[in-house]
């Protein structure tokens, strides 16, 4: 799929703007703090209904649209997906709630004119992004990992998105039961009403992510490999809180070793959902009098982790900042061809800075996999990053304090 015109009125820094994009690659080039991270972003909140900078929908209405009579932000996107082309709408309007100046904000989404709600609409389209904060996939918390898998899964399985919102509804209550136990108050029997429902939804989750990262991990080595001329090996290790191929011990040693990769590899392949609920059900039991003092769930999804290994070598922990941002480039890279292979059609992939801190070799490598690519849409700010040979059969534009217009390199030197 590719996305063949954006249209956006009072988003960010962009008052107005029409523009259609062609098949192909496309280089929008400017200087800092003119729009492009912006314009990046609107075309992933258009395809997921949320911000990658922020959680607060109002702060993506521009300023200035405070001084109209109802404050908005309209986004529109006209995507050509392998069947038919769509129509994409997203209204963020800020209506008055009593005399005092206060403002709630609404947020309507229409798909070829029907009106959606998120969870409706989510998955309809693809996209992938990478951002210079990527690299917390690789150095931040174990909780960034888990939203990029949460991410990568929602946009292509509605039911674990259902059963995501189940697990953390089911958690909440089950937690609180815990937190009473813990003092004294409350029923120890209805636990194991909440660990059914529990497991039954984290299972399903458990096994989803695992199949998630097997496939990242098959993709990203080939991606890795080609980025770092063969010199480094990247390999993926899902590291489940509970995981049913262990010992029921809580902590076990990260598996360095290619061979024991290999070795869970096969054992998780043999697994179903039933077979990791039971698994999940059974050390629940064996936990509960820790729990019930703590007064916390202590395994499950919320726990879970993933590491990145190159050359045996754990990068959430040593690697260098160069390492790190490669190893987050192949990462997304992998997850673009694994929403290919899930969905047999192409997610936009949008590149925020990428060369910025790239030597190189690995410049050069990137350019020659995009060449490979329906529609990927960068952004720089120094038209040097790219060859000349590259910038010849690429779009090229520019921006300036939210205005975009088509651009020669040649002429910018």
């Amino acid at each position: 799929m590719y996305l063949t015109r954006l249209s956006l009125t009072n988003f960010r820094n962009y008052t107005r703007l029409e523009l259609s994009l062609p098949y192909q690659v496309v280089i929008l080039q400017g200087d800092n703090a003119q729009g492009k991270s912006n314009f990046l972003e609107a075309i992933y909140y258009l395809v997921t209904t949320r911000s990658p900078h922020t959680s607060t929908n109002r702060q993506l209405i521009n300023w200035m649209a405070d001084e109209e009579v109802l404050p908005y932000a309209r986004l529109e996107g006209r995507v050509q997906r392998h069947d038919s082309p769509c129509r994409v709408t997203m209204t963020l309007m800020k209506k008055p709630v009593g005399n005092r100046g206060k403002f709630q904000l609404r947020r309507q989404i229409e798909l070829n004119g029907v009106r959606k709600t998120a969870a409706e609409f989510l998955g309809e389209l693809l996209v992938v992004l990478f951002s210079p904060q990527d690299i917390d996939l690789v150095d931040g918390s174990p909780g960034s990992r888990r939203r990029f898998l949460n991410i990568l899964l929602c946009l292509l399985d509605k039911q674990y998105c259902r059963a995501l919102r189940r697990y953390k509804a089911t958690l909440r209550q089950r937690n609180s039961l815990l937190s009473h136990l813990s003092q004294g108050r409350g029923n120890c029997e209805e636990l194991e009403v909440w660990d059914e429902q529990l497991t039954a939804s984290g299972a399903y989750l458990i096994a989803q992510r695992w199949q998630a990262v097997d496939g990242l991990d098959r993709l990203g080595q080939t991606f890795h490999r080609k980025l770092t001329n063969g010199q480094e090996r990247l390999r993926l290790s899902y590291e489940p809180s509970l995981d049913p191929t262990q010992s029921s011990s809580l902590n076990y040693q990260l598996p360095l070793d290619f061979t024991e990769l290999q070795n869970r590899r096969g054992a998780w392949s043999k697994l179903d959902s039933s077979a990791i609920a039971a698994a999940f059900r059974a050390r629940l039991r064996e936990l509960r009098s820790d729990e019930i003092e703590r007064g916390m769930t202590l395994i499950g999804p919320q726990r879970d982790d993933v590491h990145f290994l190159v050359n045996g070598v754990d990068m959430t922990i040593y690697g260098s900042r160069g390492q790190q941002r490669t190893v987050a480039l192949s990462l997304r890279l992998a997850e673009r061809a694994f929403m290919l292979e899930e969905r047999g059609e192409e997610p936009v992939l949008l590149l925020d800075d990428i060369m910025s801190e790239l030597d190189q070799m690995r410049r050069a490598a990137l350019m020659e996999l995009l060449d490979d690519t329906e529609q990927v849409i960068l952004t720089t700010t120094d038209w040097k990053d790219y060859r000349p040979d590259f910038l010849a059969h690429v779009h090229c534009l520019s921006v300036e304090a939210g205005q975009i217009k088509p651009a020669d390199p040649a002429l910018a030197e």
